[in-house]
């Protein structure tokens, strides 16, 4: 009998339906009571495929912020940015959010091009990455019940 295995690791293509929006590839790393995640957008010139390129070739440092889950309801969780950038700082916020959500540790790297926040696209583009998190971590907490 082989022991649990208590980290597992999924890469997702979230296709935004925007076609002025890149496509977002989601890499969720789930351990005990933790998610680490990475969200990037994928290359427009390279075959998407199952998004592993798009991992591989991301960065993790652009802005990457951990966050803990409040310890009483009502309370802000408390969070900290690991490396950040001047040109980002969607990390932080949102890493909060997921960790009030549901409720676990979020360690939450977002390597979203520059390009889009300084043409205003920055703002629907973070959304659209929120969004998809959010989804794909119901999924996953629903196929763990």
């Amino acid at each position: 009998m082989e022991p649990a295995t208590t980290t597992k690791i999924q890469v997702k293509v979230l296709d935004s339906g925007d076609p002025s929006q890149p496509t977002l590839v989601l890499q969720v790393t789930q351990m005990v009571d933790t998610y680490m995640l990475w969200i990037g957008a994928a290359d427009s010139n390279s075959n998407i495929g199952n998004g592993e390129n798009a991992v591989l070739n991301g960065s993790l440092c652009k802005d990457w912020a951990c966050a803990m889950p409040p310890r009483a309801p009502g309370e802000n969780s408390a969070a900290t940015s690991l490396f950040r950038s001047s040109s980002s700082d969607i990390a932080l916020s949102m890493a909060q959010r997921l960790a009030k959500r549901f409720k676990k540790q979020v360690f939450l790297s977002v390597d979203i091009p520059s390009g889009f926040s300084s043409l205003g696209g920055g703002q629907k583009l973070a959304f659209d990455a929120e969004k998809g998190i959010v989804a794909a971590l119901k999924e996953i907490e629903a196929a763990t019940i």
